[in-house]
Formats: structure tokens, sequence, C-alpha cells
């Protein structure tokens, strides 16, 4: 395999998106890459569940990317092998008319992992400084006071929503959320096919709307302000990384060793000690259930 570590696809510094490759070789067979995964996600699924008897850290994955960027599909390969009492998918759409009465991080911090779990978020609390800056009308749906007008969403308002964003995570941070952030990293006319195929697959036609074109139109609009995000908001305790998304099979390889090999930093992450009493009753409760 060529080398690669949980560190290689980490935003450490500004990065510009037109330099970002979009695919990378891992020297490896698909056969080789699939056996990998398999293995990886077996390990991750332990170690879940030593994390949810330890009980002291949840794991926030965030999940970012292009229309088509497999978002869905690597949820399902990278987390097949959790029990599913330890991990919770929230796919966030359109804001309802309940979450336009809160705040915009509203239906994100109540979605967040209890201690012990993992919380997936396909599409993230980034897209309030996604979508709708590329379609800013959208904020006057949020009746936020002091934004009257589309002129009043300007550079001073993405840059407040920018700091709460970083306050946001700093805070869930230093309570005992770990955080990853990936943006899926697909190029244009990767995505040109994966379109395609939705429309001459049979199977696949429901995926399409006739909205993704509209969207596409806008390539251009989201990949500046998905380098903008990313920019302003990779720290150290929420880190961003780019992932090349071209190959499917590569992203979700990339993207669940990059979460285990984290995650394997923490040594703190131990099941619990038993008691001495219990452990010293070990005997006595195994003879009271034989002989029932």
């Amino acid at each position: 395999m060529n080398h690669f570590d949980k560190d290689t696809f980490k935003v450490t510094k500004p990065i510009k998106l037109s330099d970002t490759s979009t695919k990378f070789d891992l020297g490896e067979s698909k056969k080789d890459i699939k056996n990998e995964l398999e293995d990886i996600r077996e390990k991750l699924g332990k170690l879940q569940d030593t994390m949810y008897a330890h009980g002291k850290y949840g794991v926030l994955v965030c999940l970012q990317g292009m229309d088509t960027a497999g978002k869905d599909s690597l949820i399902r390969e990278v987390f097949k092998d959790f029990n599913t009492r330890g991990i919770v998918v929230h796919s966030f759409k359109v804001p309802t008319e309940l979450e336009l009465k809160h705040d915009y991080l509203w239906r994100h911090y109540i979605a967040l992992p209890a201690r012990g779990k993992f919380s997936i978020f396909n599409r993230t609390h980034y897209e309030n400084v996604l979508v709708t800056r590329v379609h800013p009308y959208y904020i006057m749906g949020e009746n936020i006071p002091g934004v009257d007008s589309v002129a009043d969403i300007n550079d001073d308002f993405w840059a407040k929503r920018f700091e709460q964003i970083n306050n946001f995570e700093k805070h869930i941070s230093d309570n005992g959320t770990i955080i990853f952030k990936f943006f899926l990293n697909l190029s244009k006319e990767e995505q040109k096919n994966r379109l395609l195929r939705r429309l001459e697959l049979k199977e696949k036609n429901w995926k399409f709307s006739p909205g993704d074109l509209k969207e596409r139109k806008l390539w251009g609009k989201y990949q500046e302000c998905y380098e903008d995000a990313i920019n302003k908001t990779s720290k150290p305790h929420a880190p961003w990384f780019t992932i090349p998304a071209d190959d499917k099979s590569t992203a979700r390889l990339i993207v669940a060793k990059t979460i285990l090999d984290t995650l394997k930093e923490y040594t703190d992450i131990q099941e619990p000690e038993l008691h001495d009493d219990f452990k010293a009753n070990l005997e006595l409760y195994k003879q009271q259930l034989a002989s029932e």
C-alpha cells in the first residue's frame, strides 16, 4: 500500500481546493482494498464496544461533499460492523418549521452523540455556511433579528457564523466529543459520470433530481465556499480532512483508517475495571446460575 497515515489528508494550513487532488492511488487491487476495509471496520466495531463500556467520549463524524460524493455508501460500508445501540446516523435536510423556530445549530446540538456513542452527520451544520451562502435568501427563513433583507447577509454575517461554529465545536470537544470532519473531494467530471449513471440505471433513477443540474452549474461557487469554510474552521480539536473521493473504495478506506488510527491514540479508552467485590464473587454467581 502507498503510505498514508491519519494526518496525510488533515488540513493544518490554508488550502486551495483547486490544488487538492480528487484521486489517490493506494497501490492495491480492489480486492485488497476491500479486505483491508473489512479488517479495519471490524476493529472499529470492537473499539466502539469498548468506548460504549468506557462511557467517557462521544464521537462525531461529519461528512460533507458535493452531490454524488458517496456519503451514503461510505456510511454503509465503513460502519456496518457497529452495534446499532452505539451509533446513530443523522441526515440533515431542509430545516423543518420547528427547527426554524430555533437557532441554526439547535438541531445539530440535540443530535450530538452521548458518551460512548457515535453520531454520523450526513451533511452537517456546515450547510449553514455552504448552501445558505450560495443561496443567501434561504437565511431569511430563519427570521434572525437584525437580518431584514438579503443585503444584511454580508461578510460580517458570515464571519460571525464561522466564529459561532468554531465556538460550538470547541465547547463540545472540551466536554468529551471527538470530532472528525471529512470533505469528500470529488471532481466535476466524476460527478457528471455518477449523475449519468443515476439516469442510465433504472434502480438509481430515484436518486436523481433536476435540481442536481441546477446546483451543478454553481460548482465554482460551492468550491469557493467549501474552501473558505475548511480554511476558517479546521482546528486541532476539530480538524478537516480532504478525502480524494473519485474512487469510492479508496475514500472509504482512508476515512476508516483515519478514524481508527486517531482513536487508538486515546490510550485512556479501556473497558472499565470490575470492582473487587464483584470479581471475588464471580464463581458464586456462576454456581447460582448453574444450580437453577
